[in-house]
């Protein structure tokens, strides 16, 4: 499946979750507006509809401590993931209020600790307090907020990225090509599994 059709279902999933009772005019409209932001009609010139300026800079910051270039890829912002999140508060107007006041959260909180804004901080600084709300069961209850919030971004961003031509690269997904013959799992991964093949 590439990048089109995944946004395409991610958006028509978003609408109908929102919208129970939806019509088949707003499912396929929506269709129609994720396949404009497909990788062809670029996601990375999409002008940000959702998101200050500096939202943006900020998610962005975010988006790529949570999956950073490495040796294998490109980090998320590489594979337009700030701007997929946009489009997808336009499309699903229940998590607007939820990420702008997440950003927020993140900005006071940071103000408290260190006495800057989240992108103002230094990398070891903007590490260290998103571990506090970056594993929920060991978070302390008055960071229950940023921990919400979290999990959302980093579900978001986990959604953009590996639905990326980066991210299926990352993968080495091979689906929708044609295969002469398969021979089945690798031994060595039904090793891993615990499994075996009947001889």
């Amino acid at each position: 499946m590439n990048r089109r059709e995944s946004l395409k279902l991610i958006a028509i999933a978003s609408l109908a979750a929102a919208f129970p009772g939806c019509t088949q005019e707003k499912i396929d409209d929506a269709a129609h507006r994720a396949e404009m932001s497909s990788e062809d009609g670029g996601l990375s010139e999409r002008t940000p509809s959702q998101l200050s300026a500096a939202e943006y800079a900020m998610i962005t910051m975010l988006v790529d401590l949570i999956i950073p270039a490495d040796s294998r890829s490109g980090s998320a912002s590489d594979a337009s993931v700030p701007a997929f999140i946009d489009f997808m508060m336009e499309e699903a107007p229940e998590i607007q209020n939820p990420l702008h006041a997440g950003l927020a959260w993140i900005n006071n909180s940071c103000e408290k600790q260190y006495g800057s804004e989240f992108v103002d901080l230094s990398q070891e600084q903007q590490t260290s307090f998103l571990d506090s709300i970056a594993y929920p069961d060991s978070a302390s209850p008055d960071m229950k907020d940023g921990v919400t919030f979290f999990s959302t971004l980093r579900d978001l961003t986990a959604t953009g990225f590996w639905s990326s031509k980066i991210g299926m690269t990352d993968l080495n997904y091979t689906g929708n090509t044609p295969q002469a013959s398969w021979e089945g799992c690798s031994h060595e991964a039904m090793s891993h599994l615990g499994l075996s093949y009947d001889v």
